[in-house]
């Protein structure tokens, strides 16, 4: 059992998605841990404040990473089109919205990067704050489209009670219907935390401690690692 835990381990870091989940959830876990032991301190040193000083270098580590995503994003975006025909007509419109926004994101990100580290001339922060904004664009998308395949997930799942199907058919459409939930939940998640990161004067950004803004994303890195390692989405 160790030594199968071990050789998954070793295979996910050796994969670059693998490793960015086990890096996101470290930057996350980190700022949860200064977070919540800073308490009110707004610069605070020691134990707390290298815990958020690498939670900061493990961000810019993911940062500098995602400039090779482009390809990778266009590629998917390409692969699905339009979507199926056979697929649900609002589920592959929100499909298609989603990896429009997901996308543009790539771009708008690379320019505010290169803007802080001086390869071009301007000021980076409109282009952290476009790139913030698909990113909450993308994540509230994907939560319609799973509260969407949801609906029909249940909606087949009444029709199936009570007749000879098949149980195992009926054992995907549950496993089916977990993964979407716990898909839901780690884009509110994340959503909460997009929200947090716009200009403040919308909603709740920039009312988040630190902590809170680490325990949200820690819960959507472990749903992630969880999925990942269950074979699902």
């Amino acid at each position: 059992m160790a030594a199968d835990a071990l050789r998954g381990l070793v295979a996910a870091l050796e994969s670059y998605r693998g490793r960015d989940r086990v890096v996101r959830a470290l930057c996350y876990g980190c700022q949860l841990a200064g977070g919540a032991l800073a308490g009110p301190q707004e610069s605070p040193t020691g134990l707390p404040g290298g815990l958020l000083a690498a939670s900061a270098q493990l961000s810019a580590c993911r940062t500098a990473l995602r400039l090779f995503d482009d390809f990778a994003m266009l590629s998917y975006s390409c692969g699905y089109g339009l979507g199926p025909k056979d697929e649900d007509g609002l589920v592959r419109g929100l499909s298609v919205l989603c990896n429009l926004a997901n996308q543009l994101y790539y771009p708008c990100e690379h320019v505010a990067w290169a803007a802080d580290v001086g390869i071009i001339r301007g000021g980076s922060r409109k282009w952290w704050v476009l790139s913030t904004e698909l990113w909450a664009l993308s994540l509230l998308v994907g939560i319609l489209r799973s509260l969407r395949v949801l609906f029909q997930l249940r909606r087949k799942l009444r029709q199936h009670k009570g007749t000879s199907s098949a149980q195992s058919q009926k054992e995907v459409m549950k496993g089916q219907v977990k993964a979407e939930v716990l898909s839901i939940l780690a884009e509110v998640a994340d959503l909460s935390n997009a929200i947090h990161w716009l200009p403040p004067g919308f909603l709740w950004a920039g009312c988040f401690p630190p902590w809170l803004v680490g325990l949200l994303g820690t819960i959507s890195s472990l749903i992630g690692i969880y999925q990942a390692s269950r074979g699902g989405n």
